[in-house]
């Protein structure tokens, strides 16, 4: 850990709605998650966590070989136990900051994770994410200050916006860039 700052993809959700777990999805550019686990370790995240689920097996051999796979076992009941996992993770090899991205953002631009990750000087008190205009999206940056608050409040569906907003996140201008285009749907 360089800098201190953990990259982490959510990719556990079974993706009901895709059709398949999104883990395991690619279009013409290739698979989707060593893509997102690539931008992260491009931004200077050291280690990367990819956060799997469903078909978790599967979705590991996708990954880089300086991803690291953790596994959510109760990622059925929503992306708040993604995260738990994932911060968890974070407070365990005591990361300074963690960047979290989605895996079913397939159009985010290397230079949006790059602003984001930008915002990471040192200070464990950051919190920022990427906006698309009034739109919130991802990556989000998380001060090690936060961790313990934030871990307090996520779980089953329940994500980390409430506390982002709570909080008074930075808004990290990414317009353009693909910061809230998940893909729901095939």
């Amino acid at each position: 850990m360089a800098n201190g700052l953990v990259g982490v993809v959510l990719a556990a959700g079974a993706g009901s709605r895709f059709g398949a777990p999104k883990a395991l999805a690619r279009d013409d550019a290739g698979a989707w998650l060593p893509r997102a686990c690539g931008l992260l370790a491009d931004a200077g995240c050291e280690p990367v966590l990819a956060i799997l689920g469903a078909e978790a097996e599967e979705a590991r051999h996708l990954l880089p070989r300086a991803a690291h796979a953790l596994v959510a076992h109760r990622w059925n009941e929503g992306i708040g136990e993604s995260l738990h996992v994932a911060l968890t993770a974070a407070q365990s090899v005591h990361a300074q900051a963690v960047l979290v991205t989605l895996v079913d953002l397939p159009a985010l631009a290397p230079e949006a994770v790059a602003r984001v990750a930008a915002r990471w000087t040192g200070d464990t008190g950051v919190l920022a994410r990427a906006v698309d205009g009034d739109t919130p999206g991802h990556p989000v940056l998380i001060g090690a200050t936060h961790l313990r608050g934030l871990l307090a409040t996520v779980g089953g569906t329940r994500g980390a916006a409430h506390y982002l907003e709570a909080h008074h996140a930075e808004p990290v201008d990414c317009a353009g860039l693909g910061v809230a285009a998940d893909v729901d749907t095939r």
